[in-house]
């Protein structure tokens, strides 16, 4: 469970969200190396009074910084493009549950059984025990199996609404007329 003034991702409870954490560790250390460089060239460019020569034209230093950002675009590209295409693979899964947002709550329907269907309320502040968490406790929780595929069906009934559970690493937009 997260907690107030944490600065890293929490803990994940599914292989997909411990590589959503490995693919963000290796964008920020690509982007750090980029800061400190950058960083370290203007402070030398700012204290320095020296000038090289060759610096103002040379086709070799033109080629360097053209490349050398295409070669970083590809290092963070292709994990992306790999970690985008298992998130959204969805093998047989075992339950299928259609996902509806309302204005105040959601609704949520088990469609491989039959009459199993019901609203999920948040749970006013007023009747709140210590254990409970504010803004994010409901009365109807929806339960699902351990360690099995699940087809999550989300839409909205009437503005967009926003499904998510951060540890398993699922964030999905609820749209009126669209079945995400």
């Amino acid at each position: 469970m997260p907690t107030w003034k944490t600065l890293m991702l929490q803990d994940s409870t599914s292989p997909l969200m411990e590589q959503l954490s490995y693919f963000h560790d290796h964008t920020l250390m690509i982007l750090m190396i980029i800061t400190v460089l950058v960083s370290q060239l203007m402070i030398s460019l700012f204290l320095n009074k020296f000038s090289h020569r060759f610096l103002l034209e040379g086709q070799m230093i033109e080629v360097i910084w053209t490349i050398l950002p295409t070669l970083i675009l590809i290092l963070i590209a292709i994990p992306s493009l790999r970690l985008i295409y298992v998130l959204d693979e969805v093998n047989s899964p075992l339950v299928t549950i259609k996902t509806i947002g309302h204005q105040w709550y959601w609704s949520y329907e088990y469609s491989d059984f039959k009459n199993i269907e019901f609203d999920s309320y948040m749970t006013p502040i007023n009747e709140l025990n210590k254990f409970n968490f504010r803004l994010l406790d409901v009365d109807n929780r929806v339960i699902i199996p351990f360690e099995s595929q699940i087809r999550m069906l989300i839409t909205a009934a009437d503005v967009v609404h926003s499904w998510t559970i951060p540890s398993l690493g699922v964030k999905i937009d609820a749209m009126p007329g669209r079945l995400n």
